[in-house]
């Protein structure tokens, strides 16, 4: 499978792209900066600033399907926003699939309460959640061929196990409470949902 990887040089673009090389994909990596992308076997680059749906339509031709793993500004978390309405509408005019890398916030924790919504949540880390969960929101509206891949709670370097449990809108969380996964072992869960769709036009989620 050919995948085009927005946002290829990031913290899960990194361990995505290790994932999809491993299982012998070739990925093209959609950056704003291609001499930033490690020379490797099976992958290629495409320079994109992700300002222009049309620009970025260009960028993602000749891919199967696009992972959409960019990052936004800490201080301007919304630009999360246009750019995946951008990475999206240039998807659906390429025909592709998208597969967004979301966040945890908009998980439900109890009934009829989000995590966002919890009062949970440090300060610091309200505004990229309420981008991310107004993402989702977008998605829910749009007719392109999307799905939405929340994390777990704590989202971080670690192992690749290749143990771990899938759910679709509720916070995924171990005896404990604690809701955790690598971002080795999402990154297996989401090349598995390219293989093989299960979760077209939804959310899904991982932990523990």
């Amino acid at each position: 499978m050919k995948v085009a990887l927005i946002g290829a040089t990031g913290k899960s673009g990194l361990r995505l792209q290790a994932e999809l090389l491993r299982r012998g994909h070739q990925v093209t990596a959609v950056v704003r900066s291609p001499e930033k992308v490690k020379a490797e076997a099976g992958v290629t680059t495409a320079k994109s600033d992700l300002s222009n749906a049309a620009q970025i339509a260009q960028a993602l031709k000749g891919a199967d399907a696009v992972i959409s793993a960019y990052g936004p500004p800490a201080d301007d978390t919304d630009q999360l926003i246009g750019v995946t309405k951008r990475v999206v509408e240039a998807a659906k005019k390429n025909g592709q699939r998208v597969l967004v890398v979301g966040g945890a916030a908009s998980l439900f924790v109890a009934p009829g309460v989000t995590l966002l919504a919890s009062g949970y949540l440090p300060e610091p880390y309200l505004p990229i959640s309420r981008s991310h969960a107004a993402v989702l929101e977008n998605l829910g509206k749009s007719d392109a061929d999307w799905t939405y891949f929340s994390p777990a709670a704590f989202f971080e370097p670690g192992e690749r196990t290749g143990k771990f449990r899938l759910g679709k809108n509720e916070l995924v969380a171990d005896a404990s409470g604690t809701s955790r996964i690598s971002l080795e072992d999402y990154a297996i869960a989401a090349v598995d949902e390219l293989e093989k769709p299960a979760h077209p036009g939804e959310r899904f989620t991982i932990g523990y």
